[in-house]
């Protein structure tokens, strides 16, 4: 995995892991689990009907400056751990997500 783990190149962008947690009071990243090799992400929103994807999707795509048409989640729709395609380097994404 590249820059702080949690990110690796694919195609012209790259791949975020990310370790969600709904049901939060804001959404926010929480931090960088090294050992899980994921984004921790807090989401303000319950985990069903996809309201809590839609949510993290909404949060990445303002926090990125990407559109959200073109944020994609590749594995986890039902799961915790997710991996979500990124059209931007990873050190793009690392800095704007981590404040690096």
């Amino acid at each position: 995995m590249g820059g702080k783990g949690f990110t690796r190149p694919e195609g012209n962008g790259c791949v975020i892991s990310i370790d969600a947690s709904p049901g939060a009071s804001k959404t926010a990243v929480a931090g960088v689990n090294e050992w899980r090799g994921a984004l921790q992400v807090k989401i303000a929103a319950p985990p069903r009907d996809g309201e809590a994807n839609e949510e993290l999707l909404r949060f990445l795509s303002e926090k990125l400056s990407v559109p959200r048409k073109e944020l994609r989640i590749l594995r986890g729709q039902r799961s915790s751990t997710k991996s979500i395609y990124v059209p931007l380097p990873e050190d793009i994404a690392i800095g704007l997500l981590t404040g690096d």
